[in-house]
């Protein structure tokens, strides 16, 4: 390699290093963490299907925030957030396979939920009510679900990204 090769890798090497340097992470420490997912509970019995609890995100959740200031309030959120983060923990206790239906102001299906198994399944929701139904089990009587509009952040929270 001749010498005007040697100084055109030293200079790829260079701009190389430099890309690669560039390369951080774009936010800072202060920067509003997301929400924690918000848990609710289905089961699915062969004459209904149970939600618990009926409503979420109407205000704080007692049991899935940690108080880590007492007297302080937590930390408004700048950015306002849509969607909230919901996980469907789901016990199906018939002897049926089925799919957890999702239906309201955002429609889903989950994965099959196999006879007699748990399952789970998470999606975002808009403020709104939804009915929450066992696909092909029209004798299991539809649950409904109110998802309000409190988005909350974790910015308090130890230990969550």
């Amino acid at each position: 390699m001749g010498r005007g090769g040697a100084r055109a890798a030293a200079v790829a090497g260079l701009i190389g290093a430099a890309l690669i340097a560039g390369c951080g992470e774009s936010r800072h420490e202060n920067d509003q963490r997301p929400q924690v997912s918000t848990r609710v509970s289905v089961t699915i019995n062969p004459d209904e299907v149970i939600v618990q609890p009926v409503k979420i995100a109407m205000g704080r959740e007692k049991f899935q925030e940690i108080p880590q200031n007492r007297d302080h309030p937590e930390p408004p959120l700048k950015a306002r957030q849509e969607l909230l983060d919901v996980t469907f923990v789901t016990a199906n206790q018939t002897p049926r396979n089925t799919k957890l239906r999702i239906q309201g102001d955002r429609e889903a299906e989950s994965t099959t939920v196999f006879a007699r198994s748990p399952g789970t399944f998470q999606v975002d929701l808009p403020a709104g009510s939804y009915r929450i139904s066992a696909a092909g089990m029209p004798e299991a009587r539809p649950a409904r679900l109110t998802v309000g509009s409190f988005r909350a952040s974790s910015q308090n929270d130890v230990l969550l990204p």
